[in-house]
């Protein structure tokens, strides 16, 4: 099998996608695959788009190389499109649009989340066959071994990190937390670490703030700490969160975006009203809910295979999904019915 993975990989400290898009690299040359980065060659089988918008730095290519690839040097080649952002994210306009209009070279779609794939698909994101396969952390790197619990006899130490520094990210919450700290019933009862990028101009009075680290670093700070908080809003298929339970942590979780499919029953949920009441809440249940933590199920190894079945899957069907391809019936006409369906697709 050969198969391209529309991203330019990042070293270092980066975005959940760019570490998840990482390990399953990895393990599909283990199954013998194939990987590339690209679209130079010919005899690909699978190509996995996922960034279409070419200005940014992951994107490797966009839909319209991929149409460009079909139509000039192999049109067998099964497209997969792996769907990870929304505007509700960032609070942005034009990225739902993009992705819709960009999903038109694709045979199958994947959603990080359930929640995306029903945003997007109430949004009239058209599919012709989609799928939901939730991103893991690797375990080999993000593991409980060397975390140690929450004795109750210093404060509960919180800790969260994010490549991102937009506002959204939960800064909301984590300012509140802050200020938090030096007043009761928490003074002294709890500690909070922060890990990562933050918004410009936006300073931590009473938390410890760390820059970004990535890898067997980030780890060995994460098993410092107790809980694992994330305050992020309307993430469509976030990452961070499997790093922390992966490594024992139990989550402290806002019920926004993907964050409860990703959480349910290994942590505790919390509103932007009731942050104080489950701060305190998990101070009680933290036991119980780190008991729980080793059966934590979003692992890369488990993501991988699912990504590698589904392209089994797709490959065996390739006769019947060529078949139903509308854009290269009649030769020649590919591209330019492909962009008139795009000027007119909102």
């Amino acid at each position: 099998m050969n198969v391209s993975i529309g991203i330019n990989l990042q070293s270092g400290p980066w975005g959940g996608g760019n570490q998840a898009l990482s390990a399953l690299a990895e393990y599909l040359r283990g199954k013998g695959v194939k990987v590339c980065f690209d679209l130079a060659n010919s005899d690909l089988d699978l190509i996995v788009l996922t960034e279409p918008r070419e200005f940014l730095r992951s994107s490797a290519y966009s839909d319209k190389n991929i149409l460009q690839y079909l139509h000039q040097v192999n049109n067998r080649t099964i497209i997969v499109h792996r769907v990870n952002e929304c505007d509700e994210r960032k609070g942005t306009s034009g990225v739902n649009r993009r992705l819709r209009r960009a999903n038109l070279c694709a045979d199958h779609t994947i959603f990080v989340s359930k929640w995306l794939r029903d945003l997007h698909l109430s949004k009239g994101f058209i599919c012709k066959s989609n799928s939901v396969i939730l991103n893991g952390s690797d375990r080999a790197i993000f593991s409980s071994n060397g975390y140690q619990r929450w004795d109750e006899k210093g404060p509960m130490r919180l800790t969260t990190h994010h490549w991102g520094a937009h506002w959204m990210k939960g800064f909301d919450i984590y300012e509140r937390l802050d200020r938090l700290l030096q007043t009761k019933p928490f003074e002294r009862k709890i500690s909070f670490t922060y890990i990562g990028n933050i918004p410009k101009g936006f300073l931590f009075q009473n938390a410890t703030y760390i820059e970004p680290k990535h890898g067997v670093q980030l780890a060995s700070l994460i098993r410092q700490h107790h809980v694992y908080l994330t305050a992020s809003q309307n993430e469509p298929g976030a990452n961070h969160q499997n790093e922390g339970a992966n490594c024992g942590l139990p989550l402290l979780y806002r019920e926004s975006g993907c964050l409860p499919e990703y959480c349910s029953g290994y942590g505790i949920s919390f509103t932007e009203e009731k942050f104080e009441d489950k701060l305190g809440e998990m101070m009680t249940r933290y036991n119980y809910l780190a008991d729980r933590m080793k059966d934590y199920p979003h692992t890369a190894e488990r993501m991988c295979e699912k990504y590698y079945n589904l392209f089994v899957e797709l490959l065996e069907q390739r006769e019947e999904i060529i078949k139903k391809r509308r854009w290269w019936r009649r030769p020649g006409w590919l591209l330019r019915d492909y962009y008139r369906a795009l000027l007119n697709y909102n």
